[in-house]
């Protein structure tokens, strides 16, 4: 593993004057940019645990002309705002009370308190801010070491503290895991599968578009189908749309095409406009998402014959989509722009047509004749107009 000192992050100019407010031995990074660093990787994210009430942590960076925002006091998070990128700072708790959905916590004054009521050994790494030592309570770097994804505890009382972390199990595990995976992991899932059901669709949408997002998430999905966890959050998959995400993940890679969250979606979900917004409506999926996996459900097995005329007619976005979920090549849209058609309906007026539906009739004639020629330049365009528009004489 990489030392900690060697992130980028850690060599942020305005950290030190964050530590220095809060004091070197009151706080500690934590979690995911602690984990990244030490397997090499750059993390979006720095993240802080204090021994400090956070009414004391507002007071203390006030006092040093840092400023603040209470993005989460009730669970003892403050952002405090710096020149190079926001910082969460939340105090040591523990759990008091949860429901699965949302916990009560009070403030502790101990890492390995606040350290149990974490969710992966891996998350809960802790780095003191200056010496980058690490404080390890539950094996999380021998974990790391092993690229072993494990709960810390009794894993079926981490998912009945927060459902939500029976998919974020499988997140990690498609992003750190290695095989085989823990069994007691997968067990924990298996039996607590249901209860995802009572979580919040955007919960649910936002951890499955971040697990679909990764390199390759085919394996894993095809876990979750297997115990029972797809059916739950995924039921219109209907287990038989899992390898065509798999097919999809071979065909970006080829294609040197990047990973897409919603296009992989489209793929484990049957090419069906009313199902794929039922889907986009529950998982809480953006306007422009909704448009966007519709289009693709439309696809049909002769888009490959045309790949440029697919793309004039539906983007190259969803052009792409539809050819790399069809097992079509793209390699005719590489550095190919859609073009404008040189001609619009003032030319054909101008040609002798009286204004009114004819127009429009011709113009798409025109349009269709460009798209069959494979999209001519302006020359050969007007001949066509003018071919269509003698004929109308």
């Amino acid at each position: 593993m990489k030392p900690v000192s060697n992130a980028k992050w850690t060599h942020r100019p305005d950290l030190p004057v964050l530590i220095a407010a809060l004091g070197a031995d009151e706080c500690r990074y934590v979690g995911g940019c602690v984990r990244d660093a030490l397997m090499g990787h750059e993390a979006n994210d720095v993240d802080l645990a204090t021994r400090h009430h956070p009414d004391r942590v507002c007071v203390l960076l006030k006092e040093a002309g840092i400023r603040t925002v209470p993005t989460g006091l009730e669970h003892g998070t403050v952002t405090a705002v710096l020149d190079s990128g926001p910082v969460e700072v939340t105090t040591l708790r523990h759990d008091v009370e949860t429901d699965g959905r949302r916990a009560t916590v009070a403030f502790a004054t101990a890492w390995e308190e606040d350290a149990a009521r974490r969710d992966f050994t891996i998350n809960a790494l802790y780095a003191h801010p200056e010496t980058f030592e690490i404080s390890d309570y539950f094996g999380g770097l021998d974990d790391l070491a092993q690229r072993r994804v494990r709960f810390i505890g009794d894993a079926r009382q981490r998912i009945r503290e927060d459902h939500l972390r029976i998919l974020r199990y499988f997140r990690f595990h498609a992003r750190f895991g290695s095989e085989p995976a823990d069994e007691e992991a997968l067990a924990a899932c298996r039996e607590l599968a249901a209860t995802l059901k009572g979580l919040s669709r955007e919960r649910v949408g936002w951890e499955l578009q971040n697990l679909l997002a990764l390199p390759d998430p085919s394996p894993t999905v095809a876990r979750m189908a297997d115990i029972g966890v797809l059916a739950v959050v995924l039921p219109e998959t209907g287990g038989v749309q899992v390898n065509r995400l798999a097919l999809l993940v071979t065909a970006e890679r080829e294609a040197g095409v990047a990973p897409d969250a919603v296009r992989r979606l489209a793929a484990l979900l049957p090419p069906d406009p009313a199902v794929t917004d039922q889907v986009a409506a529950r998982l809480r999926l953006s306007n422009a998402q909704k448009k966007r996996i519709a289009r693709i459900a439309e696809r049909k097995d002769g888009d490959g014959a045309d790949p440029r005329a697919l793309a004039y007619r539906l983007g190259m976005e969803v052009a792409r989509d539809r050819l790399l979920i069809g097992g079509s090549p793209v390699d005719l849209l590489k550095g190919w722009e859609v073009p404008a058609l040189p001609v619009k309906g003032g030319d054909i007026v101008a040609a002798g047509v009286g204004a009114g539906p004819d127009v429009a009739k011709v113009l798409r004639v025109i349009e269709n004749r460009w798209i069959a020629e494979g999209f001519p330049e302006e020359a050969r365009t007007r001949a066509i107009l003018a071919e269509e528009v003698a004929a109308l004489a």
